[in-house]
């Protein structure tokens, strides 16, 4: 279950919901899981409006955007974070009305370590979220 967060100038994106939603859709999508409930309502990202000024380069520009992607321990094999980062920079672009913003969008990709993902006040192992996930979905299939 992804954590996703960005980070921008406050009023670079008309509608941060918006933004955040499509984020969190996509990387589903990217990382092939099931539409479960468990990863539908625990794969989010979240929108952090920062003050002017609050971002600079050597050179004092400050129109950048950092998205940071936290995953469990390989979930994203080359190809998805390939994926990932192509097109979470045009998202954002997009969600900003600002094409340069492709050059100026990072994207970071961090994985915990198994057993080092907190849910529902444990610390999951990859193996336990599959078993956690295979559950839900006979639980669903039950139905």
């Amino acid at each position: 279950m992804p954590m996703i967060d960005v980070f921008a100038t406050d009023g670079t994106f008309g509608d941060p919901h918006a933004l955040a939603k499509e984020l969190a859709a996509t990387l589903m999508r990217i990382e092939e899981v099931p539409a479960l409930p468990m990863f539908r309502h625990n794969t989010a990202a979240f929108v952090h409006p920062l003050p002017q000024g609050a971002i600079a380069n050597v050179e004092g520009e400050s129109d950048y955007v950092r998205v940071q992607v936290l995953t469990n321990f390989g979930a994203l094999d080359r190809g998805k974070q390939l994926a990932v980062v192509e097109q979470f920079t045009a998202i954002v672009a997009a969600a900003a009305a600002r094409p340069e913003l492709e050059k100026r969008t990072w994207v970071l990709l961090t994985e915990a370590p198994d057993g080092g993902w907190g849910l529902c006040g444990h610390a999951h192992t990859n193996a336990e979220l599959v078993a956690a996930a295979r559950a839900e979905a006979a639980r669903l299939s039950d139905r």
